[in-house]
């Protein structure tokens, strides 16, 4: 198993993907039996998704992190009806899942200005509850981050990714020649001519068994779920993590990588996915690539280098493979006009599809009012 580096570990620590919360419900009134009085009912918490908010930020906003809501007033012969307490609201990140202690999804939020009761207020006091209130919800909830973006880079660690970020957006990550330079995830923007924008998310760089949560592979891997299309960046020339782990050829990196995906979870298998093979100003690049492609085209020829259970139980189907040079800038226009492509190609197949479903409830609606009529 690879261990991070303590200090590493420390500057990974200053990205959060994962905090718990105790929340409550504020607890309702007191109800006024003598006149028949309603005791004002708890303030409820909510939870906000905001776009300029980290959980890094609550977390040190609010070391406690308790958040409580305000207890409804006591009915009283001035106020028979008493009001409502005041509700708590925190800010969240946006791509937020919401889960109970023992992983329960309460829901998702994944747009700003959404909004989530994660804890209701205890009613107030009447006579059904013999003028006594009831106390508001109590519960610890865990907020999950998965990044939203459009596109996921895909790869081993030093396979460029990184660089190539660089190159085809405003972002700006660290680059270093050694594994796991990118330690948490970075978020780039491609601006193309007509103002459109696609959001790049550059995953930190996956070992084999991330499946398995080798090398924090979950907290790398779920942040690829929410990713419209995938990315794959090989080094032409192979990839070897130490001198202690066998080296893979640039075949074997594109098998092992579908096999992580595939065994974390199957459904990323589906995911639209580009290939980009990296490295190309390096002596020999060309030969590797012709190489390369004669085994992505022949797969079956070229299982036998690999054990069994570290074969994908179905290739990627790439809708292309462009070969760049991060360094160089070589092949990154082309990319960048290939993601464009296919991005457009699935929203214009979402639209289709959302077309044909609104016509039959449509067509469904006007026999079922024929027959009926």
């Amino acid at each position: 198993m690879v261990r991070l580096s303590r200090a590493l570990l420390r500057k990974y620590g200053n990205f959060i993907d994962d905090l718990r919360l105790y929340v409550k419900g504020g607890s309702g009134g007191m109800g006024y039996p003598r006149l028949g009085g309603e005791g004002g009912k708890g303030g409820d918490v909510w939870l906000v998704a905001q776009n300029k908010i980290t959980l890094k930020k609550i977390k040190d906003t609010y070391p406690n992190k308790r958040f409580v809501a305000g207890t409804g007033a006591n009915s009283s012969g001035v106020a028979l009806k008493g009001a409502k307490g005041k509700d708590c609201d925190v800010g969240v990140p946006v791509g937020i899942s919401v889960t109970t202690d023992d992983r329960k999804l309460i829901g998702e939020l994944n747009k700003a200005g959404e909004r989530l009761m994660v804890a209701q207020g205890g009613f107030g006091g009447s006579l059904v509850t013999n003028f006594l209130p009831l106390k508001g919800q109590a519960q610890s909830v865990h907020l999950d981050l998965k990044l939203i973006a459009d596109v996921g880079l895909v790869g081993f660690p030093n396979a460029g990714k990184s660089s190539l970020l660089t190159k085809i957006s405003h972002a700006k990550p660290e680059i270093a020649d050694y594994a796991f330079t990118t330690i948490k995830p970075e978020l780039g923007m491609i601006m193309y001519a007509d103002h459109k924008q696609i959001s790049v998310a550059d995953l930190p760089g996956l070992i084999e068994g991330a499946h398995a949560n080798k090398g924090m592979g979950h907290k790398f891997l779920k942040h690829i779920e929410r990713t419209k299309q995938l990315l794959f960046v090989v080094d032409v020339s192979g990839f070897q993590l130490s001198s202690k782990t066998p080296f893979r050829t640039a075949f074997e990196t594109v098998l092992l990588l579908t096999k992580e995906l595939e065994l974390y979870k199957e459904q990323l298998r589906t995911k639209p996915a580009l290939l980009a093979v990296n490295k190309m100003d390096l002596p020999g690049a060309q030969e590797n690539l012709n190489r390369l492609m004669e085994q992505l085209q022949n797969p079956q020829d070229y299982l036998h280098l690999l054990q069994r259970e570290l074969i994908p139980e179905s290739p990627v189907n790439f809708r292309e493979i462009i070969p760049i040079s991060a360094n160089t800038s070589e092949g990154t226009e082309e990319l960048k006009m290939c993601i464009r492509k296919l991005l457009d190609e699935e929203e214009e197949k979402q639209n289709e599809e959302y077309r044909k479903e609104k016509v039959n409830i449509l067509q469904t609606t006007k026999l079922s009012q024929l027959v009926t009529g």
